[in-house]
């Protein structure tokens, strides 16, 4: 096995892709109800302004309709939230990622395409690949590794590219030009405008938002135990960027979640602490997890007997 296919599968625990399946699939279902509920109107619009975009030419997509719109919004709704649950991941898994590719192709058809969701689908995708697993499960699964490793690639090649778009189409005038300044007069908010106020800080932010897209992939270089703290970085960058001129992020941020060890989440758990409730007899506590009365702590299996030994694709 090579250097970089060992990279690409590193194992992680089950309970980390169990809760990045669930957060993905409630996101969607977030997505349909809050952030993006405009797709609907897309409904009422005359076909002729649909434009779809590459991938809808190559697949032949009808131009959507009253009929076709409603469908997949409700159908899409209702396998979200199955497939949040974790039950016949592979299944609902591409079925979610064939409704949700379908839902964003009507929505960036009509000359408005936004580059925040390309980690989201790709972790649709990649899910999709994986079969079952329970949260809090520590064995660690090379399948697993593999969904969360790309999932992580497609969130750094969006700033990356990001930066060389802004170059390619902007040149070096991108830099020294009104971008910021247009953004702040648009949607900017009272933070912004002070900030717009100190002679060329915002020639200097937008320097430093191309080097910081440059440098993002610095992530994957960078030593383990430095490597939460730079994604922290990141998501500071995006926390900057929404108080100042309200752009989200938000399926972007939701992909990044992906390099975090989403496994120490245990919201069940921690419920039954708050209530009290004791779980059920011979039920077991993931190490590192706040147990209700009378549970029984387990330890990870690396603490009891070494690492675990690798588990590889589910056979289909």
């Amino acid at each position: 096995m090579s250097r970089l296919t060992r990279w690409l599968t590193e194992p992680v625990p089950l309970g980390r892709l169990a809760a990045f399946r669930t957060l993905i699939h409630l996101f969607v279902v977030g997505d349909l109800l809050f952030f993006t509920p405009w797709v609907r109107t897309h409904a009422s619009v005359p076909g002729e302004l649909y434009r779809p975009l590459l991938v809808g030419r190559l697949l032949h997509l009808p131009t959507p309709t009253p009929t076709l719109v409603t469908v997949i919004f409700w159908v899409l709704l209702a396998l979200a939230l199955l497939a949040a649950t974790g039950r016949a991941p592979r299944l609902l898994g591409w079925s979610v990622f064939a409704l949700y590719l379908e839902w964003m192709i009507i929505a960036m058809s009509y000359g408005k395409v936004d580059h925040d969701r390309f980690g989201l689908l790709v972790a649709l995708a990649a899910l999709a690949t994986v079969g079952r697993a329970r949260h809090g499960d520590p064995t660690r699964s090379e399948a697993a590794g593999w969904a969360l490793r790309v999932t992580q690639l497609a969130v750094i090649c969006t700033y990356f590219l990001a930066a060389w778009a802004k170059l390619r189409f902007g040149g070096l005038d991108w830099l020294t030009g009104s971008t910021l300044a247009r953004a702040i007069i648009r949607r900017g908010t009272d933070l912004a405008d002070l900030i717009a106020q100190v002679p060329h800080l915002l020639i200097l932010a937008q320097f430093g938002i191309v080097a910081f897209e440059l440098l993002s992939p610095v992530v994957f270089l960078v030593p383990e135990r430095w490597r939460l703290t730079t994604v922290g970085f990141f998501y500071s960058f995006h926390a900057v960027t929404m108080a100042t001129i309200t752009i989200s992020f938000a399926p972007h941020l939701v992909a990044m979640t992906s390099f975090l060890p989403l496994e120490r989440v245990r919201p069940v758990w921690w419920l039954r602490g708050l209530l009290g409730r004791q779980p059920a007899a011979g039920a077991v506590v993931p190490a590192g997890v706040a147990a209700p009365a009378g549970a029984i702590r387990s330890e990870e299996p690396e603490a009891l007997s070494g690492p675990a030994p690798a588990v590889g694709p589910a056979a289909p």
